[in-house]
């Protein structure tokens, strides 16, 4: 079992500039927000803020939000980290982010923020795990329950104001993707990397090709 440092840490962070955004204005402030790094579609586009493709993960709309954010990653981070070490977890961790975010700038024009695209990604983590290891009792039992539970909350975002759905879509492809990079060994693993990439490269690639339809706003 390994110590699931970065996981304390990511909980921190979030923790900390929540603080800081109430400090500054409010967490709920579409200003403050902006100020943190929240999506912002034309800022992306118009002003070439990248950033804002991963900073919203650490962000946090109200104490709610923030609350059950932290207590999923607190439990589920520890669970992942502590099976694929931290620096795995990571780029599991991030990746999903900026799929999630990628998905929330393709295909909503709503500024968001929060790490729910992260955390849908840990949960595609015990799907692709499934796939991976089909022999594996507890992969089999935990990809179940959390396909279960992907599934139940996709379905209560469609019906649910101010949930950036997209956002979580893309989150679980980015932790499916990610996990099928990292997840194999020998020849097995190097198709399931060819695959991963490849993926990853036609979607990221749609996505910054449209690119310019919201530059056109701009220029």
């Amino acid at each position: 079992m390994r110590k699931p440092y970065a996981t304390y840490a990511l909980v921190t962070v979030q923790v900390l500039l929540f603080i800081g955004m109430e400090v500054v204005g409010s967490s709920r402030g579409m200003n403050t927000l902006l100020l943190f790094g929240a999506k912002d579609n034309l800022l992306i586009a118009g002003y070439h803020q990248y950033f804002r493709l991963i900073t919203p993960v650490f962000l946090h709309i109200g104490f709610t939000h923030l609350l059950l954010n932290s207590v999923t990653l607190w439990y589920l981070g520890r669970e992942v980290e502590s099976l694929i070490g931290s620096w795995k977890f990571l780029f599991v961790y991030f990746y999903s982010a900026l799929m999630g975010n990628l998905f929330s700038y393709q295909f909503s024009p709503s500024l968001s923020a929060g790490a729910s695209t992260a955390l849908f990604g840990l949960f595609a983590f015990f799907l692709a795990m499934r796939r991976l290891y089909p022999h594996s009792r507890y992969y089999q039992v935990m990809g179940a329950q959390y396909q279960v539970l992907i599934l139940m909350n996709i379905a209560m975002n469609l019906f649910s104001s101010g949930i950036d759905v997209w956002g979580h879509l893309g989150g679980v492809v980015g932790g499916f993707l990610a996990t099928l990079f990292i997840g194999t060994q020998g020849k097995q693993g190097r198709a399931y990397k060819g695959l991963s990439l490849g993926v990853s490269a036609v979607i990221i690639g749609i996505i910054l090709a449209n690119h310019g339809y919201y530059n056109t706003l701009f220029h």
